[in-house]
């Protein structure tokens, strides 16, 4: 379910000290229950990801085409990446903590690099010739008494192509992808629930 952006911006996240020069695109409430203690499963569940292979459909034409145009057109070249001349990364921005903190884990087929692991919040980059952006998943009270997570992207453009391209894939990343997204976040994680004993709420 897509959120209003108060539901990020009102959070005392660290990702606030990181991106003022960066805008919220998207907030979307993710369909995954939880204890309190459970965080670090989700942010586990989304390094391992290959949408590539698991979206359905239309959705996961619309992925692989991304990806193909922008080699075609040199979209991803390392040049354009994180820490190049182009996009340095937010790590040179951390804080002392969080510098010296966990980073995350490693992604196995997506293009995002992690940032820093807290125990409710973590925050990943990405970069290239349309834009620098960032993946925020947070750990946040539900309606029953436990936890579910919550997605965040943040985006800067790269100048008038960047801002041509957010635009243009708008419409399919709202009406397409991200609804596939979230089924699919929600198949492995009950998936993954189904495996483990039930959950007790540590909340009163």
């Amino acid at each position: 379910m897509r959120l209003p952006d108060s539901a990020h911006t009102t959070q005392p996240w660290r990702i606030h000290e990181l991106t003022p020069d960066f805008r919220l695109e998207d907030v979307w409430a993710l369909p995954t229950p939880g204890g309190s203690d459970e965080f670090s499963e989700l942010v586990r569940q989304f390094a391992m990801g290959d949408p590539a292979r698991q979206l359905p459909g239309i959705a996961r034409t619309l992925w692989n085409l991304r990806f193909k145009v922008g080699e075609m057109l040199g979209w991803d070249d390392s040049k354009t990446g994180v820490g190049s001349s182009v996009h340095r990364s937010l790590r040179e921005r951390l804080p002392a903590d969080l510098r010296e903190g966990p980073s995350g884990p490693v992604f196995d087929r997506l293009p995002f690099t992690s940032l820093y692991l807290l125990p409710n919040e973590f925050a990943a980059e990405i970069a290239n010739a349309t834009m620098h952006g960032v993946l925020h998943l947070g750990w946040v009270p539900d309606d029953l008494g436990g936890y579910r997570g919550q997605m965040a992207v943040l985006v800067k453009p790269g100048g008038v192509l960047g801002s041509a391209y957010m635009a243009a894939i708008k419409p399919f990343r709202y009406l397409v992808v991200y609804p596939a997204a979230m089924r699919q976040i929600e198949r492995t994680w009950r998936s993954r629930s189904a495996r483990r004993p039930p959950r007790v709420s540590t909340r009163s």
